[in-house]
């Protein structure tokens, strides 16, 4: 029987140029895993996102910080210089053979370039700008700079973040970037499917705020339920109908996820779990009750730290697995808080070849990464290759794809435009 063929990568036809930093650099990313060309288009000395760490055996080099290679596996890198009149060109040269632009910069600086959605669009009418800041291009705040811990603030993320009787926290790393960055690539994605029904490009203006605040959608939900927004900072408790209870919960080697759970669909499991407690001893009292008539609007404070607490002494004598395994056998809901090392050791990541090697040449070695995210029946995934070296594939581009002479390339560089 022959083999089948492999089936080509679901964005294998079309080209990226990515001018984000680190704010964007998920969306270009993303696009290259699903096969397009995505070229990283640098500044002449590299990407000032190259210098964040950690760097690869803690040795700081722009050449091996982990950020980088971790946020631009799959593309291919190029350097121009777009704030001088022969990088503008070229760039536009670029544009060209292009479908999509993505960039992060401030609203306004491509347009003073000459690079802005209007002009690139008289270049290809067909091209697709996304870009992603922190507010939008629109609005009293779209000229405003900020960090990821300003737009998860300004989200309200940060207000859910934390323990009631201290300040909010942040969460952890630029989640709200990543946030912008994938639904980035979503708008361009759609933005693809219009211009492939119309002919037509668009540009796609992502705000990193409104990214953040869309997740947050449980609340117009306990409002209309509720008629309040109680969601405040809990730590690992979570408060409704007036009560609060426990839902991270300390084991014997770590900590669990579990709520306690009551009315019909909870009755039987909560009468499995008391069984295996009783069977050591504990929750005595918590045997034969009627679950199925409980609910948290009904019940006291009292009584749910009562029950958490002959809960937690059970779960502090077992493991993670321990409990994860009894409480598949019980269909229960009690899943382990895993760690980095848990999850690159799982054996349903295993089971689904999640993680990828990819060689670095460079560096004599190959590096574990994250894999693909869904699998398809119809289309492959692009094969992993490293985030690419300074310039890397300037030649490639600029020469054997663009068609300059070498002698240009020369000067161009010597004038600090590549």
């Amino acid at each position: 029987m022959a083999e089948e063929k492999e089936k080509p990568p679901m964005l294998d036809r079309y080209r990226v140029l990515d001018l984000t930093d680190d704010r964007g650099a998920l969306c270009g990313k993303t696009l290259a895993e699903l096969g397009a060309d995505v070229i990283k288009v640098e500044r002449p000395g590299g990407d000032p996102s190259r210098n964040i760490g950690p760097f690869y055996q803690d040795t700081p080099n722009p050449e091996k910080s982990l950020n980088w290679f971790a946020f631009n596996l799959n593309k291919r890198g190029i350097t121009l210089n777009i704030e001088t009149k022969d990088g503008q060109e070229i760039f536009k040269r670029l544009v060209k053979t292009a479908d999509f632009v993505i960039e992060s910069f401030k609203p306004g600086y491509l347009d003073k370039l000459g690079l802005g959605y209007k002009a690139l669009s008289e270049v290809n009418p067909r091209i697709i700008l996304t870009s992603i800041t922190p507010f939008g291009q629109t609005g009293p705040y779209s000229s405003y700079n900020a960090s990821d811990l300003i737009t998860m603030s300004m989200s309200g993320y940060v207000y859910i973040c934390g323990d009631s009787d201290r300040p909010p926290v942040r969460f952890s790393s630029d989640q709200s970037h990543y946030q912008a960055s994938l639904q980035a690539s979503v708008g361009a994605l759609i933005a693809h499917h219009y211009r492939e029904l119309s002919g037509e490009g668009q540009h796609v203006d992502v705000s990193i705020q409104e990214s953040m605040v869309w997740t947050l959608c449980y609340a117009p939900h306990d409002w209309y339920i509720l008629k309040s927004l109680e969601h405040t900072r809990e730590g690992p408790l979570w408060k409704r109908y007036g009560v609060t209870y426990r839902l991270i919960w300390p084991c014997k080697d770590g900590y669990v996820c579990y709520r306690l759970l009551m009315a019909q669909p909870g009755a039987e499991v909560m009468n499995d779990l008391i069984a295996s407690m009783n069977a050591e001893g504990l929750g005595g009292d918590m045997k034969g009750m009627e679950w199925t008539k409980l609910s948290f609007a009904e019940v006291s404070q009292e009584d749910i730290n009562h029950w958490e607490e002959e809960i937690g002494k059970y779960f502090l004598r077992h493991t993670k697995r321990e409990l994860h395994e009894e409480a598949v056998r019980q269909r229960n809901v009690i899943q382990p808080v895993n760690t980095g090392k848990d999850i690159f050791e799982s054996p349903q990541l295993a089971a689904r070849d999640f993680w990828v090697e990819v060689e670095h040449p460079e560096l004599g070695a190959s590096l574990t990464y994250p894999g693909p995210y869904f699998k398809s029946t119809g289309t492959s995934w692009q094969k992993g290759h490293r985030a690419p070296l300074i310039g890397e594939h300037n030649e490639e581009v600029y020469e054997k794809e663009l068609g300059f002479p070498k002698e240009e390339l020369a000067i161009l560089k010597r004038e600090n435009v590549i």
